[in-house]
């Protein structure tokens, strides 16, 4: 739970204020003179103007030594102001320059030998001792923590980028494999046309069975051409342009195939290939299918193995020797993939920020799908997928489509 900066230094000016509260109701048995209403004001000035240390912390340096002087000008019992200086002086060098830090810590100094000196202390080598050592403490841990916070900042903003790159990366290798499935619905599209032409005169049923299969294949096209250039655009709005693809584990461990223009695009028929490779790399492997398979747009097809190969590789690479379970579902309008593994012999060391995983959210995004990815409460990981697909009547005129 993140609490912000300014209720945080509201909590600090109300703990400093009960404690010089406290601290002044002793003062009398310390031999030193009761409070009045004006030493309850300036401690109260001095404590509570703490709550806007984090805005200008310099002016309220300077505002409760302001009050701390005039407190001890007064003869009152210096120990009690002392908490809100040394914050003040902490909170100057964790947010301005060491020069600035070091003459607010020369002025703690000063103030803390003038309080020695106004109250006539008999242990003035401790009070100075005091008055150069605790300044110079709280100048140091204040420096510390402000490189500690430049620090932070800048890695924030390496990581934001290193997820920017790989974002991007993710987005053109999966814009090319889209290329292939556009190029697979134009091959289709120009042998569909030459055979309507061929048989015009004589066929007319065959002719017609053509032109249909153009048309739903001119229609696949331009959808996938449309998710390639969406892919694009969003690319160079985040100033991508030029990237080249990241590879992702996968290509590590030799499960993905090259990605030259000759080779087609994947599909789930090429899926008990996968798990057979992967098999051979010590993952016990079982897939389940579980309604009436049918043919998919060869863009969904893609998508699916591609997350299915990610989930094994994943497997392969953070739970050797785990079992892993492969269930594809088959429903009306939609296809549902889930790979689950058991965690093997020794807990998962997968996070949730590789760039496979990255992949899997961007290609669940281009076909307006959904996708879980997480710790299994049963042990083991888990990575589900969800995709809407055409209509089963639709699916078959394609697939028979297809074959042709």
């Amino acid at each position: 739970m993140r609490i912000h900066p300014r209720a945080v230094d509201g909590l600090t000016a109300l703990v400093a204020t009960a404690v010089a509260g406290l601290l002044g109701a002793e003062a009398a048995a310390q031999g030193w003179p009761p409070f009045d209403p004006a030493a309850w004001a300036l401690v109260a000035l001095a404590n509570l103007s703490l709550a806007l240390r984090g805005r200008v912390p310099l002016g309220v340096f300077l505002f409760v030594h302001l009050c701390w002087i005039a407190y001890v000008a007064l003869g009152h019992w210096p120990v009690v102001d002392t908490p809100a200086a040394m914050v003040a002086l902490y909170t100057v060098a964790a947010a301005r320059s060491a020069r600035t830090a070091a003459a607010c810590a020369g002025l703690l100094g000063g103030t803390w030998v003038y309080a020695g000196v106004v109250s006539h202390s008999d242990t003035m080598a401790s009070v100075v001792g005091q008055a150069v050592g605790y300044p110079l403490v709280l100048w140091r841990f204040g420096q510390v923590a402000r490189r500690s916070a430049e620090l932070t900042v800048r890695l924030r903003a390496e990581q934001a980028e290193r997820a920017r790159r790989e974002v991007a990366g993710e987005r053109v290798r999966i814009a090319r494999e889209l290329h292939d499935v556009i190029a697979h619905h134009m091959a289709v599209i120009t042998i569909q046309a030459g055979l309507a032409r061929f048989v015009l005169d004589t066929d007319t049923r065959t002719a017609r069975q053509a032109l249909t299969t153009i048309g739903a294949a001119g229609g696949e096209a331009l959808a996938e051409l449309r998710r390639m250039l969406g892919l694009l655009r969003a690319e160079g709005a985040e100033g991508a342009a030029g990237t080249g693809g990241t590879p992702g584990t996968g290509e590590t461990y030799g499960l993905r195939e090259g990605g030259a223009a000759t080779e087609p695009a994947p599909g789930l028929d090429r899926l008990e290939e996968l798990v057979e490779r992967v098999r051979a790399g010590g993952v016990r492997v079982g897939v389940r299918i579980r309604g009436t398979p049918r043919p998919l747009p060869p863009g969904v097809q893609l998508c699916v193995y591609r997350v299915i190969q990610e989930a094994l590789t994943n497997v392969l690479k953070h739970a050797p020797g785990a079992r892993a379970d492969v269930e594809l579902v088959y429903l009306p309008h939609e296809v549902t993939v889930s790979v689950t593994d058991d965690g093997g012999n020794r807990a998962r060391t997968a996070g949730t920020g590789g760039h496979g995983l990255i992949g899997m959210r961007e290609r669940a995004k281009l076909y307006d799908g959904t996708i879980a990815v997480g710790p299994r409460r049963e042990g083991g990981f888990g990575v589900r997928l969800t995709l809407p697909t055409p209509p089963p009547e639709q699916a078959a005129r394609r697939g028979g489509a297809d074959t042709e």
